[in-house]
């Protein structure tokens, strides 16, 4: 049975709960036995805060207030370790929605990083789905791994983590026509269409989230090429807040703009040939080899340091132990 994490109901001991303080600072505890959140304004006992109501207001020693509440999907993965450039709430999303991610689903998704979107596919496929990660460096999943556990507070039996490469692992890991949803958040996913179209149900979609714009043509034209997909369907997802109070109602200075592209494409049935569209020709010509001088393989990938890495990995894998202990040790009834 795949554990969930309560989402109402009175605070319990294993609980996550996030303190905001009269500054706006938001601080998440795991609720344990004995134990006190120290802050320079004072202090609050764990125990005080087990069995209040969700959304309470508490007082520190020093008498300053904190509102208690669960803390959501959204601000934990905003404030979660990170080994690697995690996909914003904004995108996380949008790719729910544009792939159409349903509850009982069976989802592959490449590469994992830091577990952002893995937490939005377990929420969405629930405990009967199934989601299929992969994910070429050890360390990367090692941190994935720990922030799962850490929100959920305990392992997930639906999903598998396998280190490797997708297009050497996925036939073994998914027999062909088994998986109705494919996310590839990579590097070079056009790499992987032949792959995701033999995994792919009839009718199943993949969704690729890339960062540039070299990227998106590479991606949209191996879809193209391939003859096994829909015309691939491509959106970028800008957000911006506003700040509203009283007759002060204006755009915020700041904005989360262009983060990544979406680029959807749905299996066709074996055999099946899409109707051409009726459009005029485009003039600008192009070559594989005109596209690869302008992508991140040929400029060279950023990625974090090793020792990073292990240092981001021991913290999830903290955060994971603690979550599991507390539970472990809740006080019985």
């Amino acid at each position: 049975m795949t554990a969930t994490r309560r989402q109402s109901g009175p605070f319990l001991y294993g609980d996550k709960v996030q303190l905001t303080g009269p500054k706006g600072k938001m601080n998440t505890i795991v609720l344990t036995a004995g134990e006190v959140f120290h802050t320079h304004r004072g202090m609050i006992n764990h125990d005080e805060v087990v069995d209040l109501p969700d959304g309470s207001v508490i007082a520190s020693t020093t008498g300053d207030e904190y509102l208690a509440l669960r803390p959501l999907l959204n601000d934990f993965v905003m404030s979660m370790p990170r080994g690697a450039a995690i996909v914003y709430p904004k995108d996380a999303a949008q790719i729910v929605a544009f792939a159409d991610i349903f509850p009982g689903a069976t989802v592959v998704e490449a590469g994992v990083g830091s577990g952002a979107l893995s937490l939005w596919l377990l929420r969405a496929i629930g405990p009967e789905g199934r989601l299929a990660s992969f994910e070429r460096r050890q360390e990367f999943a090692d941190v994935a791994v720990g922030n799962v556990v850490s929100f959920f507070g305990a392992e997930q039996a639906n999903w598998t983590v396998t280190v490797g490469d997708l297009v050497d692992e996925l036939p073994d890991v998914m027999p062909d026509g088994t998986v109705d949803r494919v996310v590839l958040d990579m590097l070079a996913p056009w790499e992987c269409v032949d792959e995701t179209a033999a995994a792919l149900k009839p009718g199943g979609l993949v969704i690729c989230y890339v960062a540039t714009v070299t990227q998106l043509s590479r991606v949209a034209e191996a879809f193209r090429a391939s003859g096994r997909f829909t015309e691939p369907d491509a959106s970028e997802t800008l957000v911006r807040g506003w700040h509203v109070e009283g007759l002060a109602v204006r755009p915020d200075h700041r904005m989360i703009g262009h983060t990544g592209f979406l680029v959807t494409a749905r299996r066709l049935a074996p055999g099946a040939v899409l109707p051409q569209l009726k459009r005029r020709p485009s003039k600008s010509d192009f070559s594989d080899a005109d596209v690869e001088l302008w992508t991140p393989g040929a400029l060279g990938d950023r990625s974090a340091s090793d020792k990073k890495l292990r240092k981001t990995a021991r913290q999830a894998r903290s955060a994971a132990d603690k979550a599991i202990a507390s539970r472990d040790d809740e006080p019985s009834a």
